[in-house]
């Protein structure tokens, strides 16, 4: 199946936002899952929050939801893959991404949208957190530019997951698997300092979460929120801002041409 050669770059870009609408007037007319994935990591942090919070130590001191907030922005940004996922699987099992290559559009232009409309509900999903959190008696220490940067790391992390969700997603086709997804995603999500400090865990599991991708985003995120709890001894913690651009660019630098390949290989 080929594809008819489009006018250009700025048709390509008019294709992409065309289907970043088609997928938000599928939120407007089914709003529950996008309801429930934006309220899930508020229930996460109310449980952990209240329910479990007393019990929990922060490092150095400090109060813990403080300690946790900005584990749960890092999370909510890894949780977004299963949206990614299901959404561009449910697609290709339904041949609706084949239709769309048949069409006169850039091949990128299908990705792109996707990318586009899980790069905005990523941006509705921090909102929502924030709310929460100042809520909640959270709050930035350190300005509003540091506080505005690392939110730029959190959306780069979410960026990544949205290349590796593709790339998964086109290459098992099968919507019905994202529970394999959430067995994986879950272990990488808990294994990390997001809900509590890698010095409290064995040795062999603190190195684990030292140097897992999502610690570095959350350690970036403490530092740069003035939050407690960033602190650490390793140089995973010593270097956490600079990771948290290096993991994110990582995973895309290499799901992104795996991803191609396999968006490629849907001819065959």
């Amino acid at each position: 199946m080929s594809v008819l050669p489009t006018s250009g770059p700025r048709t390509a870009l008019a294709d992409a936002a065309t289907l970043t609408g088609r997928a938000l007037r599928h939120w407007v007319r089914q709003p529950a899952p996008v309801v429930i994935t934006l309220l899930f990591p508020v229930l996460l942090v109310l449980m952990f929050g209240y329910l479990l919070g007393g019990a929990m130590a922060v490092p150095g001191g400090g109060d813990y939801r403080e300690f946790l907030l900005p584990g749960m922005f890092a999370m909510a940004m890894l949780f977004g893959i299963e949206t990614t996922y299901t959404a561009v699987a449910t697609d290709a099992a339904r041949g609706v991404t084949d239709r769309f290559r048949s069409l006169p559009i850039a091949r990128w232009a299908v990705v792109a949208g996707r990318a586009g409309a899980d790069a905005l509900h990523a941006v509705a999903a921090l909102a929502v957190l924030f709310g929460c959190a100042l809520a909640v008696g959270w709050q930035w220490h350190l300005g509003v530019g540091r506080a505005l940067a690392a939110a730029g790391l959190l959306l780069l992390l979410r960026l990544a997951m949205i290349v590796v969700g593709v790339h998964l997603a086109l290459l098992l086709r099968a919507p019905e698997s994202v529970a394999a997804l959430q067995i994986l995603v879950w272990p990488l999500g808990f294994a990390s300092n997001a809900f509590v400090a890698p010095q409290t865990m064995p040795g062999w599991l603190a190195t684990v979460a030292e140097w897992n991708p999502l610690s570095a985003t959350v350690a970036a995120c403490r530092e740069l929120f003035g939050n407690p709890g960033w602190g650490g001894a390793g140089w995973p913690a010593d270097h956490a801002v600079a990771l948290a651009v290096a993991w994110p660019l990582l995973l895309i630098a290499v799901s992104g041409p795996l991803a191609v390949r396999r968006w490629r290989g849907l001819d065959r």
